[in-house]
């Protein structure tokens, strides 16, 4: 008896430790380099999305990226915004955009849309642009 509770108890233990955990999106630093000013205007993005400002934030990060239109930090930002409000669709977008604009970035690659894998992948496929793969 002892046993087999053991190895059910081991068994989940296993399980549960090799299940991959989804952490919801956080927000980005301004990295060095950036004026002062959009530094600040990401700060207080962050600072509204801290308290769960969705709208105020959304319309800061949108000043930022006005502002900088090649700061990924600001697209990430933005992305985490409209996804905890909601807008999937735009997130994505800008995930992609800030995957675009910082190709090396770690956190913005393990974004929700970009770290997704399906079990409908058909890897028969020769391109996902495809109908059919033959």
């Amino acid at each position: 008896m002892n046993a087999r509770l053991m190895s059910v108890i081991g068994i989940w233990f296993l399980v549960a430790c090799t299940s991959p955990t989804l952490k919801p999106p956080t927000v980005l630093q301004a990295p060095a380099g950036v004026s002062p000013a959009v530094a600040t205007q990401l700060d207080r993005g962050n600072a509204l999305f801290a308290t769960q400002k969705w709208v105020e934030a959304e319309q800061v990060y949108r000043q930022t990226i006005a502002a900088e239109p090649t700061l990924a930090e600001a697209h990430y930002n933005l992305a985490a915004t409209l996804h905890r409000a909601g807008n999937v669709a735009e997130a994505k977008k800008h995930y992609m955009e800030a995957a675009n604009l910082a190709p090396g970035n770690k956190v913005i690659w393990d974004a929700p849309p970009l770290r997704a894998r399906t079990f409908n992948d058909d890897l028969s496929k020769k391109s996902y642009l495809d109908a059919k793969p033959q």
